[in-house]
């Protein structure tokens, strides 16, 4: 029985499917859901998200922003308020984020700001990779 899979922001359904693997990375680390996992609830960090066809046929990537991830009774929920699919990353856009944040960085090496939106952009630049 596969898990049937919900990727929301709060404007809107990013992605829905029934799903043989989900995996997240939490602030704790990565983690995977396969069917049967015991409920579990999780905040995301800044990262890829994985999600596998129930038929195991393609994996969905997406840049995720943080948020949370909440699994119970073969039922997943990744909330965000950012997530963006592979195909629908603008890849000029990460690369001008990616390279004001590290001149940011060059600045000042102690600027969280610049830290995290260098983080952000380069897993968006990660999963732009992956697109078909």
């Amino acid at each position: 029985m596969p898990i049937h899979v919900e990727f929301v922001s709060p404007e809107r359904i990013i992605f829905e499917a029934e799903a043989k693997e989900i995996i997240v990375r939490t602030t704790d680390g990565e983690i995977g859901f396969l069917p049967g996992h015991v409920p579990f609830v999780g905040v995301l960090a800044v990262a890829e998200a994985r999600i596998y066809d129930a038929d195991g046929s393609t994996v969905h990537s997406f840049a995720v922003h943080r948020g949370f991830v909440e699994i119970a009774n073969d039922h997943c929920t990744i909330l965000s308020d950012v997530a963006e699919s592979a195909n629908d990353i603008d890849r000029a856009r990460a690369e001008v984020a990616e390279r004001r944040a590290t001149e940011a960085l060059s600045a000042d090496k102690d600027d969280a700001a610049a830290a995290a939106a260098l983080r952000r952009a380069q897993v968006r630049l990660e999963v732009a990779k992956k697109a078909s």
